[in-house]
């Protein structure tokens, strides 16, 4: 992926780089993401499919209420999944993303995985929104289905004001609230964030969780989890200019800082999961294309193994592990 800097304003620079992903990543997953019948990223059907106990996080719109009275507890309605949905992409584009220890910052990869989903999903005839973030909800794309429409996505996405990158930090919680105030029919909401925030979104994710289908994709970087042994270096927050002199020499800071880091790394997965949403894990190092695939295999195996609305109790821990970091 090139980087998000001096050549972005190059003209037909989006043309050629959707132009390859179409080549290099998305033949490859165009049948595995939507298929012809029946889709693996699911729409808001209208056909009646079945009917069971209600499940926490489940719509309440869909509970049977003559059903429910004459069982004496709550059932909801079960649909078939219809073809065509609405998806929308919200993006944190805050100063965090700009950062990346090698050649890919998290923004970089932000853009392959939004061009990719949003041009599969429009290739099948679904509309594509978007929710750009800088400091606060600065652009809302209306949903469309045009390959246009998907080249000024990655265009946004890429012309991102510099000046953006410095504020008092990142709210992830505004960018959630204005999503459930603004999305009222039922979509795909995909968050595409490192989730390096101020806290309290939590709450909001939920909310959003309990009427849509969400899908949190999680940037980072390797650096970001542990430190190399550098020396004395110095280290400055990208969102608020904060600069830190810190000795990475040090054995016991270093350890201090991984310990750190793997707690963050549990309390993140844990309300993502507590949420409801399902988690895509993207690297900086890692290849997207193995990435979606892996996603793509999860979504069917959680398909398979759904038993009443929710996973059996043996296989809520091992669908992440075997998932290859996704959860």
């Amino acid at each position: 992926m090139p980087e998000a800097g001096a050549d972005a304003r190059v003209p037909g620079l989006e043309e050629r780089l959707l132009r390859q992903l179409e080549w290099t990543v998305m033949r490859r997953l165009d049948g595995l993401l939507q298929g012809d019948y029946r889709t693996l990223l699911r729409g808001a059907g209208i056909d009646l499919a079945d009917l069971r106990e209600y499940q926490f996080h489940d719509d309440v719109r869909h509970i049977d209420w003559n059903v429910t009275a004459r069982l004496q507890t709550p059932h909801v309605r079960q649909f078939t999944e219809d073809r065509e949905m609405t998806a929308w992409f919200l993006l944190d584009l805050s100063g965090s993303v700009d950062f990346g220890s090698a050649d890919v910052t998290k923004l970089a990869v932000s853009s392959g995985f939004v061009a990719v989903m949003a041009r599969v999903l429009t290739r099948h005839g679904n509309r594509v929104g978007a929710m750009l973030y800088g400091t606060r909800v600065d652009t809302v794309l209306p949903p469309r289905l045009s390959r246009q429409h998907v080249l000024n996505l990655m265009r946004l996405m890429r012309q991102r004001p510099q000046a953006e990158a410095r504020s008092g930090g990142t709210s992830l919680a505004d960018l959630l609230h204005t999503a459930a105030g603004t999305l009222k029919r039922r979509s795909l909401v995909l968050v595409v964030s490192d989730f390096i925030s101020q806290p309290g979104w939590e709450g909001a994710l939920s909310r959003l969780a309990q009427r849509h289908e969400v899908v949190a994709v999680r940037l980072f970087d390797p650096l970001e989890m542990e430190l190399p042994e550098l020396g004395l270096v110095t280290v400055e927050d990208a969102e608020t200019g904060e600069q830190l002199f810190i000795d990475t020499s040090d054995p016991a800071f270093r350890q201090r800082y991984a310990a750190e880091a793997e707690a963050r790394e549990a309390a993140l997965r844990e309300a993502l999961a507590h949420a409801g949403a399902d988690t895509l894990e993207l690297s900086t190092d890692d290849d997207l294309l193995e990435a979606l695939l892996r996603f793509a295999a999860l979504r069917r195996q959680r398909g398979r193994l759904k038993v009443g609305g929710r996973f059996p109790a043996h296989l809520r821990t091992e669908l992440p592990q075997a998932a290859g970091g996704l959860s």
